[in-house]
């Protein structure tokens, strides 16, 4: 089973009965490329002041690559795939109340973002850092620049030996050794019932072999280990009790023209490696997905062995409803769950640990929550010829250009078609709407009292309202429901963002 993000925190666990919480619940609830690895030999035991062998090439060379914009005291930086990628590592950054939560006053810094998902960290002087993106820590004693990625335990599935297990996320480190005193690794695990019991090591990758190094110290979330020599390397343990794993739960959304509604549901550790493996398996997948965003973190600790189960309200169609949860770090195949409905109603969906009955995970899934990612295959088409417009009318006043737009929009060959608005562009609109839209629907949409009492009854997000309002319009006036005949409407509405929402649609009509 699989998901995503970095860091973790648990919930706590649920003393309802599962029915009783069912009911209850009303809360709401990368892609990148992996860096190329060297072809490796068996592992072994070593120690952390053994071979210190010349740095492995395992990535690729990035040194040449310009960094994009980044993200400084507030200020916007670029977007790409990768930020958007690398973002999910980030949603979970707190201690689980079961461990010993530390303050080490770690300095925090937020790296550059290079191409192939490779993070640059430039520090001026000595001192100990934490990554804000992956949760590395690193100490230095000088100015140094590092670079690192995340890797895929898949790739080195053979040099994980039992009684080890993979304990975190896997990374690539490159820069001046003698600069980096020691590396903290972020762990997946809940330490607050078998500390004493559990070993710590770091497999150590170099070009000559796979080693296993002994680590300096280890807290409730993060391995240390002396430098020796840089190439890819990740904590591993052993453990003679039963491993608490830090878990969480990730959704995608198949999408295509169907009504139906169908998911993907990951459950995994929360290791940044298994998140990106999962990322990169749904974008090669041959369906088009989408990320469904709800709270990720699991509210009970997960364990190798344990069974859950899958429930969905109304019910759906979940294979296999019954999952064994095992780590999947080292698997290259991600298990998942489908969850699917012939309709696209809102629902909860739960993850239910079977011996106990106790919750688990829990979501509900609402409409807005994927209708303003629907995908028209016309969009960006209609997107491009319509900045292609703006750019030959930018000459004229905004007034005379889209009183033209209105009286040409629809026309072709003196037939008079109409575009009917889509979800998407209705949820965007409801979003610029202001306090007054229970006024607007009354005196400019001609809806009823009735109407919006219906809306406001379901007691959902003001935005959810405002979407609903605008279904509802386009509901009575079907054929006539056109971006022109909705401007017509609000174009007196003393909203800047409003009005440019609706000369938007004129233009990608």
């Amino acid at each position: 089973m699989a998901l995503p993000f970095l860091f973790h925190r648990s919930l706590g666990l649920v003393s309802p009965s599962l029915v009783r919480a069912w009911r209850d619940d009303h809360s709401a609830s990368s892609e990148e490329k992996d860096c190329p690895s060297p072809n490796l030999d068996t592992s072994k035991d070593s120690k952390s002041g053994e071979d210190s062998s010349s740095e492995s090439s395992s990535e690729s060379e990035s040194d040449n690559e310009t960094p994009k914009p980044e993200k400084t005291n507030g200020e916007l930086r670029e977007s790409s795939t990768e930020e958007a990628s690398n973002q999910e590592f980030n949603d979970i950054q707190s201690h689980c109340e079961h461990c010993n939560a530390e303050n080490k006053h770690n300095e925090l810094v937020t790296p550059r973002l290079l191409s192939r998902g490779q993070f640059l960290l430039k520090v001026d002087t000595e001192g100990t850092y934490q990554c804000m993106e992956t949760g590395l820590i690193f100490e230095v004693n000088r100015k140094v620049d590092i670079k690192y990625c995340v890797l895929s335990w898949s790739k080195y599935a053979d040099l994980v030996v039992k009684p080890w297990v993979v304990g975190g996320p896997l990374f690539d480190v490159k820069c001046d050794p003698t600069c980096l005193t020691s590396i903290h690794f972020p762990h997946s695990l809940c330490l607050g019932h078998c500390d004493a019991n559990m070993t710590f090591k770091v497999l150590h990758v170099k070009s000559t072999g796979a080693s296993l190094e002994y680590t300096v110290d280890h807290s409730a979330t993060h391995v240390k280990w002396h430098v020796s020599s840089l190439s890819p390397v990740g904590p591993v343990i052993q453990s003679e009790e039963t491993v608490f794993h830090h878990g969480a739960v990730i959704l995608y959304k198949a999408i295509d023209h169907n009504p139906s509604l169908s998911f993907r549901v990951y459950i995994a550790t929360n290791n940044e490696s298994f998140i990106k493996d999962i990322s990169k398996s749904v974008k090669h997948s041959s369906k088009k997905f989408m990320k469904i965003d709800k709270p990720p973190v699991c509210q009970k600790l997960l364990q190798n062995g344990k069974k859950y189960r899958l429930i969905s309200d109304p019910e759906a169609e979940i294979t296999p409803e019954e999952i064994e949860f095992v780590d999947g770090s080292l698997l290259k195949l991600k298990s998942y769950s489908e969850v699917y409905l012939e309709q696209p109603v809102e629902f909860k969906l739960l993850l239910v640990e079977m011996d106990s009955e106790e919750i688990v995970w829990k979501a509900k899934l609402r409409e807005c929550d994927w209708v303003q990612h629907d995908q028209n295959p016309n969009i960006s088409k209609s997107s491009t010829s319509g900045n292609r417009r703006r750019k030959m009318s930018s000459s004229l006043p905004d007034e005379v250009v889209y009183d033209k737009r209105m009286k040409q929009i629809g026309t072709s060959d003196g037939v008079k078609t109409k575009t009917l608005l889509t979800d998407t562009q209705l949820i965007n609109l409801a979003e610029k709407l202001g306090k007054e839209w229970v006024k607007i629907a009354i005196a400019n949409l001609k809806l009823k009292i009735s109407d919006i009492d219906a809306i406001l009854e379901k007691k959902e997000d003001v935005t959810i309202n405002k979407f609903r309002m605008l279904k509802k319009w386009q509901e009575k006036e079907q054929s006539n429901a056109t971006a022109q005949n909705l401007w017509n409407c609000l174009k007196n509405i003393n909203s800047v963002e409003v009005q440019d929402v609706l000369k938007g649609f004129l233009q990608e009509t």
